[in-house]
Parts: C-alpha cells; sequence; structure tokens
C-alpha cells in the first residue's frame, strides 16, 4: 500500500522560519517520511492565487512556481509526484469551485479549451524543467462538480444530478491533456463524502455512461464528517467491485488536542473543543497525541486489510508562525465574496508536529513498518 503526504505548504513554512525536532533534535520531516516508507507527496496546484495588483492568497501560495520548486525538492529526497489541479485560483471543495479570474467570463466551449490547453501547458513544462508526474487528479473534491457554475451537479429529483455531461467533458480534456505529456501518468478522481454510496454509485455510474477512462477513485476521509471506519470501507468495496478501479484515501486528518495555539481562543480552529460534538463523529479516538497516533495505526491496519491502494495524510507539517494562514482577505473575498474569519492557520492542530514542531507519535506511526 502506498503512503503518500500532502505537503502544499511546506515551502511557505520554512520562509517563515519553521524548524522541526525529534527528541529534541532537529530533524528534516521530509527525510523521516522517506525512511518510513512515505513515497508521494501529493501538491496542490491553483491558477493564479492572487489579486490583480499581486497580493498573495497565501496558504502556501500553490502557484506553478512553488509547484515546481516543491516538487523538485521532493524527487531529490526519493519521492513520487501526484499533482492536485484544483481548476481555480484558490481552495475548490464540495461547497465552492470557483472559477479562475481568468476565465471568470468564458462560455462553456471556452473553458473546455482552458481545462486542456492549461493542463497541457503545465505539464509540457513541468516535464521540461525535469518534474515527473506519476499521478494526477483532475480536479479536488469534485462531488459536487467543478467550474461551477457551468458543470455544479443540480438536484433532478429521482434522476442523476444534472450537468453530468458537462462535467465529463471537463474531465475528459483534463485527462486527455495529461496522456499526451505523461502517458502512465495515473489519474485520479476524487470525491469527499467517502461515507455515501448513494452519491458515489450516482457519481461513477455517470462516468461509465459518458466513458471517462481514469484509473483510481480517491476519497477524503475526515471522521468528523465522513463517519465511521464501517461506513466507509463498505463504500469503497462496493466501489471497488463494481468499477473495478484502484481506490485511494486522497486525504485522511486527525486531531491531536482541541486546544488553539493562541491561548484563551476558542472559535477559530476547524476542529475545536466548542463544535467536535456536533460533527456526529462515530469514530472514538481521544484528541491526543496518543489518540491521533491510535488513529493512524488503526486506519492503515483497515486500510490494508480492505485493499486500499494508497492513503495520503494532509498537510502534516503544517505548525502555526508568524505569516502562516489559511487565506487571506483577498483569498477569501475571491472565494466567497466577504471576509468570513480572521487569516491564520485554522488546521494546525492536525498535523503530525504540535505547536512547536515537535513531532507528534503519529509521525513515526505513518509508515509501511508495522
Amino acid at each position: 500500500m502506498i503512503l503518500g503526504v500532502d505537503t502544499s505548504t511546506y515551502l511557505e513554512e520554512l520562509d517563515h522560519g519553521a524548524k522541526f525536532y525529534f527528541d529534541g533534535k532537529e530533524v528534516d520531516p521530509l527525510d523521516r517520511f522517506v525512511k518510513n516508507g512515505v513515497s508521494y507527496m501529493r501538491i496542490r496546484l491553483w491558477h493564479n492565487p492572487y489579486t490583480l495588483d499581486g497580493k498573495p492568497y497565501l496558504a502556501g501560495n500553490c502557484d506553478f512556481d512553488n509547484f515546481i520548486k516543491l516538487s523538485k525538492l521532493a524527487m531529490s529526497k526519493g519521492f513520487k509526484i501526484l499533482l492536485d489541479i484544483h481548476y481555480s485560483d484558490f481552495w475548490v471543495d464540495p461547497a465552492k469551485q470557483t472559477l479562475p479570474k481568468a476565465w471568470a467570463n468564458h462560455t462553456f466551449e471556452m473553458l473546455k479549451k482552458d481545462v486542456y490547453d492549461y493542463t497541457l501547458d503545465v505539464l509540457t513544462k513541468a516535464k521540461e524543467l525535469g518534474v515527473v508526474v506519476s499521478m494526477i487528479q483532475i480536479g479536488n473534491e469534485i462531488t459536487n462538480g467543478m467550474l461551477w457554475p457551468f458543470a455544479k451537479l443540480l438536484e433532478n429529483g429521482n434522476e442523476p444530478r444534472k450537468n453530468y455531461d458537462k462535467l465529463t467533458d471537463f474531465l475528459k480534456m483534463g485527462i486527455k491533456a495529461t496522456k499526451e505529456v505523461f502517458p502512465s501518468c495515473k489519474i485520479i478522481i476524487h470525491l469527499e463524502k467517502s461515507y455515501d454510496n448513494f452519491i458515489y454509485r450516482e457519481f461513477f455510474d455517470q462516468l461509465v455512461k459518458y466513458n471517462v477512462e481514469y484509473d483510481i477513485i480517491g476519497a477524503s476521509y475526515y471522521p468528523y464528517w465522513h463517519h465511521s471506519f464501517d461506513e466507509l470501507f463498505a463504500n469503497l468495496a462496493d466501489c471497488k467491485n463494481r468499477y473495478h478501479k484502484e481506490i485511494m484515501i486522497m486525504e485522511l486528518g486527525y486531531a491531536f488536542t482541541l486546544e488553539d495555539y493562541v491561548k484563551g481562543e476558542k472559535d477559530h480552529l476547524v476542529v475545536r473543543e466548542n463544535n467536535v460534538n456536533t460533527f456526529g463523529m462515530t469514530v472514538n479516538y481521544p484528541f491526543t497525541k496518543e489518540g491521533q497516533k491510535d488513529f493512524i495505526v488503526d486506519f492503515l491496519a483497515r486500510a490494508k486489510k480492505e485493499g486500499v491502494s494508497g492513503v495520503f495524510f494532509w498537510e502534516p507539517l503544517l505548525i502555526p508562525g508568524d505569516g502562516i494562514a489559511w487565506a487571506s482577505k483577498e483569498a477569501q473575498i475571491y472565494t466567497s465574496g466577504v471576509i468570513s474569519k480572521e487569516e491564520r492557520s485554522d488546521w494546525c492542530n492536525q498535523c503530525f508536529a504540535d505547536y512547536e514542531g515537535n513531532l507528534n507519535p503519529a509521525f513515526d506511526a505513518f509508515s509501511t513498518e508495522k
């Protein structure tokens, strides 16, 4: 079973002075991942994560330059590269799939060409610069479609949701461009809501109907939102048997504390003491360093038993620091039109190091050596 990490913010972390320690000694966490058998780095790519006057959206500023620099660093240490193209200027997920600013006034036919041209350009330039892309996601968490409003999946009574014809056209353009540059690159289609067999059957049945050729069904799993191990793996087993594709967990996460890194703050972190009981969580691991480790150990054992081909932990090195942010004010306005909360990072309690950079037990538990 492949193990991978998404450390897309890593260069920004280093730029802001992040350091990591084990037993009081500074360590290179990427080298330690490789030692533990982690073989893939997943790197997100945003189209243009800056305002028109050049202000950065932060959260790693995951533009093409960041992708190339991080890929080369990762490859130098022995990682293979998984590219996660968001087809947006910033975060996309089931709640938002914002068009890149440069494509905002384009028609559907123009957008199909945009997806093809952009994917082809990114991969061609990457190849010329010595970066080999071994796997690629065409979109990120596209449970409800991508490139809204054109390929947003809309309720349609008892029938499959509307706009699968448009969504699959976009997917085919991204896949076509990928295969022209990296013919052996594996294609991943990535959803969240990983417990919901109805949604997965609807979605991947439509990919069969529209003849979308891909290799891997990818899922996110955060137990706060995605229910129990049993529900997750029942859905994934059904998908594996029904569609005869590899199954991977593209994003996995679990908190080691519910306390904020800012003393006295209670309302900033995504997963925190005053909201965790609202998620309907069914996996009973304490939010401690040992609890995070036990979650990892049990999850990897179950995934291997169930025939999952790969597991990727999301942002395991995202420790807090001055200038480390989940989104600038400008980025929040781009995605939602409003500033929804303060800019500082809201995910730091879910990485493999504590707030001072000391590696948690889960770091070494995320390993092929069992």
